[in-house]
């Protein structure tokens, strides 16, 4: 009987319903704003919101390539999209009201799109990216002072995605980099930012020449290291305007660089086969509870149960070293022990 009670708990928190998986939904937008002018109606702002919306969606997730495989989706087709939105915050303003909207976009018609039109999707989980500028001019290296772009790095930005953390002017870095100036990228990323080596990290050398500016960015991104060069022409551009520019080009790639190493493969999930142990500290409701909060697990299925444990087979998207970190930041452990995955709250 007792165990018929087990099988039957089980049963209701696993398979209750698939809203469980997850809480969070990665596919929200937050923080629309939008200007209601007096002859605009309610439906109409909420038709630009969801347009807005999954504009930003798509640059928060895809790569530059894959943004154009949906340049031909029309409104109506975007709006099949959409779970739900809410408008809140509604401000007066002289001429109008200032409304801001957050609008859901239904997680499985997004994957079916993609699906179909051989998208692949990225989610950064680790936002913050170390970085050093370092500029060349008239052969003399800028690292901190007189060096433009590190002095106006985070003082010109194209979307927040990720957070662009600077280092603080030390003399052990210039050491580093003056021994290094012959060949700067020999630089080793873990021991110029020897406190974040676990982080994702960049060294982006901007040469200038005449009309031009040769960049150089060498990356090591969830461990792997990348490397990449970009060319920019000055053309009518004053000084000041055609550095700017360069900032946020350089900026647009290196986010690019980071979803491509983040990318979600839709068409392949990947499962886990996992023992869950029972004990005071080890629930079910609070394992589901911490599943809830990870929008990568897909589903999962109950392979065996008996007293002492379940066997579960978890089908989740993305690499199996994502879906371990992002079980870890819940607070659950798997490790491999003896041949089998064993998972258990920490």
């Amino acid at each position: 009987m007792k165990l018929f009670i087990l099988i039957t708990f089980i049963l209701i928190v696993f398979f209750k319903t698939n809203t469980l998986f997850s809480e969070i939904n990665f596919f929200s937008v937050n923080n629309i704003e939008l200007e209601k002018k007096d002859k605009i109606s309610n439906n109409t702002l909420a038709d630009q919101a969801i347009k807005k919306g999954f504009d930003q969606l798509i640059a928060r997730i895809l790569i530059k390539k894959d943004k154009e495989k949906l340049k031909d989706l029309n409104f109506d087709q975007i709006k099949q999209l959409v779970t739900y939105y809410r408008v809140s915050n509604v401000t007066e303003k002289k001429k109008g009201e200032l409304s801001n909207f957050s609008v859901t976009f239904d997680k499985d018609k997004i994957h079916q799109l993609f699906f179909k039109r051989g998208i692949s999707y990225s989610e950064i989980l680790d936002k913050e990216l170390y970085i050093l500028p370092i500029n060349i001019k008239e052969n003399e290296v800028f690292i901190f002072n007189r060096n433009f772009f590190y002095i106006n790095w985070n003082q010109l930005s194209n979307e927040n995605l990720i957070e662009f953390i600077l280092p603080l002017e030390n003399i052990e870095i210039i050491q580093k980099v003056n021994n290094n100036k012959e060949n700067l990228l020999n630089l080793d990323l873990n021991d110029l930012f020897k406190e974040y080596n676990k982080k994702n990290l960049a060294l982006v050398i901007i040469e200038d020449e005449k009309n031009t500016k040769k960049v150089y960015m060498k990356l090591k991104v969830q461990g792997k290291e990348i490397s990449k060069s970009l060319n920019f022409e000055k053309k009518n551009l004053i000084n000041e305007d055609f550095d700017k520019k360069v900032i946020l080009e350089i900026k647009e790639e290196l986010i690019n660089l980071i979803k491509s190493k983040n990318l979600i493969d839709i068409s392949t999930p990947s499962f886990l086969n996992a023992k869950f142990f029972f004990d005071k500290d080890n629930s079910l409701v609070n394992l589901n509870s911490k599943f809830k909060k990870i929008e990568s697990i897909e589903n999962i299925y109950i392979q065996e149960l008996n007293r002492n444990y379940v066997s579960l087979r978890i089908k989740y998207l993305g690499k199996l070293e994502k879906i371990i970190n992002q079980l870890k930041n819940e607070k659950v452990s798997v490790q491999f022990v003896n041949e089998i995955w064993i998972i258990k709250i920490l």
